[in-house]
């Protein structure tokens, strides 16, 4: 494979709200995985406080990553890994997309969230349980794009609860960071 970053989703507005979100967070010592890594640069930039394992499907994305000085596993969300993380982040394409708009590229894995945007959430929603410690925290950004609502009721079917801990309007819509937990 030749490496091309045009096919990296590099950070963006929702990057760095995830990013703002996840420092004040983390706490030294945690086990950190970050599903989606991207460009790494979240991965990077938690390391500091943690250990922190990222994955990708894209293999673009797993170079981009490791140039960061990322730990990256190259799998689908979290297939594959094991281990019991304290908190878990998830940058998921989130852009409603229909059969029509998509495309057949690495770069689509970032923004194709499928018809409504939730296909991939939907699909960590229903694993993250099995590698999130037992009072382990989840930050995953979403858009109003997505259905904030429809997300927090994903997430309350498998055992979370959840609040908004950031949010900011970009253009025609409004990105939010969820942290989510289990339900005692």
């Amino acid at each position: 494979m030749n490496y091309d970053p045009a096919q990296v989703y590099w950070p963006e507005a929702d990057t760095y709200l995830l990013l703002e979100a996840a420092l004040a967070e983390v706490s030294t010592g945690d086990q950190v995985l970050e599903t989606g890594t991207g460009s790494g640069l979240i991965a990077a930039e938690l390391s500091r406080a943690g250990q922190v394992v990222a994955t990708d499907i894209n293999p673009h994305a797993v170079v981009a990553a490791r140039r960061r000085g990322a730990e990256i596993i190259r799998t689908d969300l979290l297939a594959g890994i094991c281990g019991s993380f304290d908190l878990v982040i998830f940058n998921p394409p989130y852009l409603p997309t229909s059969p029509e708009e998509r495309i057949d590229d690495w770069l689509e894995y970032a923004l194709d969230g499928g018809p409504d945007g939730r296909d991939l959430i939907e699909r960590f929603a229903q694993t993250v349980g099995d590698v999130l410690a037992r009072k382990g925290r989840i930050l995953i950004l979403i858009s109003s794009l997505t259905g904030l609502h429809e997300v927090e009721v994903l997430f309350s079917r498998q055992g979370f609860s959840s609040e908004i801990v950031r949010e900011q309007i970009v253009e025609d819509e409004v990105l939010y960071v969820l942290k989510m937990v289990r339900t005692p």
